[in-house]
């Protein structure tokens, strides 16, 4: 079995994912270093969310090697492993008690539970939940119940939580699903400035949609039915070809002021009439 690399914080080789006989995800050999900000892109059911959940030490693979920053999955105690992976997910989303505060929320996330009980936070601890809300534009959310947020609002607060172990790996499952537009594009922009900053940790971001890709990501990975279709800089693996590929259908493929934009290629000849 290769011996883990310190220096990389992902490194997948040939994992694979069976369920029932079917393969969801693989195989894909995947490598994440520090200060890499990756997007994971496919269409629904490319096993997007079953590569991130190796990523969060959730699952282990079927088959191949997954090592995650610097230790084996399957010899390692991944209760030791995943307080230092950050995760905001639709899962854990739906985990959350309406009446939960939010301070609690964030705060709790020290200790891997959902919400307070007995345990006992000091003032750094506090002070730290309250600048990971403040970092995402969520401060003035810190005595409201969870409950009581908009989907935009809750998934600025998961993302603080994930942020509050100050995480050398932050993985983001679909976090605009579900926004409207100017949700997602608030969204967007708090997380271009997160991967801008050179102390934020190396990030994997998982979508469906180009236009939810932050500025200041590098990387990228497109999936298509559990196959890697490109991997690599975002700038050589983000075009035209390698999107119709991954999408199974003619894609055109912009850029302007650091977002991308994508749409279905008109077939030529066709016209809209008018």
């Amino acid at each position: 079995m290769p011996v883990p690399d310190p220096d990389l914080l992902v490194d997948f080789t040939d994992v694979v994912i069976r369920r029932s006989g079917v393969t969801l995800v693989g195989p894909v050999s995947w490598q994440v270093e520090l200060d890499e900000k990756w997007v994971v892109l496919g269409p629904n059911g490319a096993g997007k969310t079953s590569l991130l959940r190796i990523a969060a030490a959730e699952v282990h693979p079927t088959s191949g090697t997954a090592h995650l920053l610097g230790e084996t999955l399957g010899r390692v105690d991944v209760s030791e492993l995943r307080p230092r992976i950050g995760l905001s997910s639709a899962a854990l989303a739906s985990r959350v008690p309406a009446d939960e505060k939010v301070s609690d929320l964030v705060v709790s996330a020290g200790y891997a539970v959902l919400g307070r009980w007995r345990e006992q936070y000091d003032r750094v601890d506090t002070d730290r939940a309250v600048d990971m809300l403040e970092s995402l534009g969520a401060e003035h959310l810190s005595d409201r119940s969870y409950g009581t947020l908009s989907e935009g609002e809750r998934k600025r607060v998961l993302i603080a939580r994930a942020l509050m172990t100050d995480p050398e790996l932050l993985l983001l499952d679909e976090p605009a699903a579900g926004l409207d537009l100017g949700g997602r594009e608030e969204l967007v922009a708090r997380l271009a400035h997160l991967a801008d900053d050179p102390d934020s940790p190396a990030t994997v971001l998982v979508t469906h949609h180009v236009e939810e890709i932050p500025p200041n990501f590098t990387h990228g990975l497109l999936l298509k039915e559990g196959q890697v279709v490109a991997q690599g800089l975002l700038d050589d693996v983000l075009t035209s070809a390698n999107l119709s590929e991954t999408f199974s259908q003619a894609i055109t493929l912009d850029r302007a002021d650091g977002r991308w934009f994508a749409r279905r290629t008109r077939a030529p000849g066709r016209h809209r009439a008018g």
